[in-house]
């Protein structure tokens, strides 16, 4: 077969193999057999299901040793605990800063830092001391009265009274009472007697009088007799202290008008505990001589401890005179303020004067201060006899209060730690105004917030560390 015969047999078996009429064999070709034309095509039988997979037989039993490490957590969720953990402890976070270029803004959080730095200043440190730790004060006070009067009574005469005559009692704790006017009944003995005339107490005859009978404001109890008062009133007659005391008449003036020039030495220590620190109002520049013969002036004695009754009543703003007929209470006030960050020598006490009773014109029951006290003695028959005295005067409260300060360092941190924390209220309010006031506010909103919206990670998501 030369190559021209070989050429062509190639050709014919390329065509028999795209038509698919031959079947290709090497060294040829073999024909088809023939198919008829109206017999049907049948599809090629399905091949026979695989058989089901053989089940392993089952593990043998694991150990204890082989169980627990079953239950240890997997090397990966351990690695993820370790970067949680290094997370928070080698990380950090701080807020998103938005820069707001508006005068209008700009120059309000200017101002409101400005106040917030005057505030902390001028009244945190300098007015109020807020560097220096505090201590309030203990004190302790005695009291001397001086002074010398005279009066003339129909009952009593001419009579000198001194200081063992008119304060009463000798001895009170910072607060002192002087008598300045005064009803006395002289001669007292107990046994029956008429009482004092009034509603309940006028009688016609016997019948009206309730034998053993008392009352709160009575003199005795009642024998259940009817007898004169005087020529014309009749009173039921009682036990008592005889004769019983009219106090239906105050003096006026007062009995012990003179009182006004007495004086009144008041001695006062105080101790800071915290700070060790002791003084007293008689200050080391005072000698004996000055103390003999100062009495105190706000302008030109200021640190003299003796005061003169009648200008402590005024320096409260009343009358001497008007206030013994009734008596009432004074306040003598002694501040101790000290900035031990000084000398001591600027630790110096002020005082100040007030009237402590409501005196109220319009509600005037039962005013002023008075009191009841006797002095017993016996007559020359050996009975007991009294001398009543109702007292009316004026009780001298010493009220004593102070503060001291020294610098300490844990009150300056607190306090300028606390200066600082307001400077946030000059953002807040700065927030307020830019996110709900100004036109630009939804504008200003969508800068300073950044919306994410919460979704969960999958195995393939990198936390945006890999690009």
């Amino acid at each position: 077969m030369n190559e021209e015969e070989e050429k062509m047999e190639g050709e014919e078996g390329t065509r028999r193999r795209q038509g698919g009429g031959l079947w290709t064999v090497w060294g040829g070709a073999l024909p088809a057999p023939p198919v008829p034309i109206c017999a049907a095509v049948a599809p090629p039988p399905l091949p026979p299901p695989p058989p089901p997979p053989l089940l392993p037989p089952p593990p043998p039993p694991l150990s204890g040793a082989v169980r627990e490490q079953g239950r240890r957590a997997p090397p990966g969720i351990m690695a993820g605990c370790g970067s949680q953990l290094s997370a928070c402890l080698f990380e950090y976070d701080t807020p998103r800063i938005v820069l707001i270029r508006s005068r209008k803004v700009g120059l309000m959080n200017r101002a409101v830092q400005l106040l917030i730095l005057a505030y902390v200043i001028g009244w945190v440190f300098l007015w109020e001391k807020g560097y220096q730790e505090t201590d309030s004060v203990v004190s302790s006070v005695t009291t001397k009265v001086k002074g010398v009067t005279r009066t003339n009574s129909s009952n009593l005469g001419v009579r000198i009274w001194d200081v063992a005559d008119y304060v009463v009692p000798a001895q009170h704790d910072n607060a002192p009472f002087i008598m300045t006017n005064m009803i006395i009944t002289l001669n007292q003995k107990q046994g029956n007697c008429p009482e004092l005339p009034d509603k309940n107490t006028v009688c016609e005859s016997s019948a009206d009088c309730i034998a053993d009978s008392v009352s709160t404001h009575s003199n005795g109890i009642a024998t259940g007799n009817c007898v004169p008062y005087s020529d014309t009133v009749k009173t039921c007659e009682v036990t008592a202290w005889c004769p019983v005391e009219n106090d239906t008449h105050v003096p006026s003036p007062a009995f012990l008008k003179g009182a006004e020039n007495f004086t009144l030495l008041v001695k006062n220590n105080i101790w800071y505990p915290k700070f060790n620190f002791t003084k007293r109002n008689i200050l080391p520049s005072v000698n004996s001589s000055y103390l003999k013969s100062c009495i105190y002036n706000s302008e030109t004695d200021p640190i003299c401890p003796i005061f003169r009754l009648g200008s402590i009543v005024k320096s409260a703003g009343h009358n001497f005179q008007e206030m013994a007929i009734e008596g009432g209470i004074m306040g003598i006030q002694i501040n101790w303020d000290c900035n031990l960050d000084r000398s001591a020598s600027h630790c110096v006490p002020k005082y100040s004067f007030r009237r402590l009773d409501t005196r109220d014109s319009d509600h005037n029951v039962s005013p002023g201060y008075n009191f009841r006290f006797a002095r017993y003695y016996k007559d020359k028959n050996g009975t007991d006899v009294r001398t009543l005295i109702k007292a009316f005067g004026i009780r001298f409260d010493i009220i004593v209060f102070g503060k001291a300060g020294k610098f300490d360092i844990i009150p300056t941190m607190i306090n300028i730690g606390s200066g600082l924390a307001l400077f946030g209220v000059a953002t807040v309010l700065c927030d307020i105004i830019v996110l709900y006031c100004m036109k630009k506010k939804f504008y200003y909103r969508e800068k300073k917030y950044k919306y994410v919206e919460d979704y969960e990670l999958g195995p393939s998501d990198t936390y945006g560390t890999e690009q």
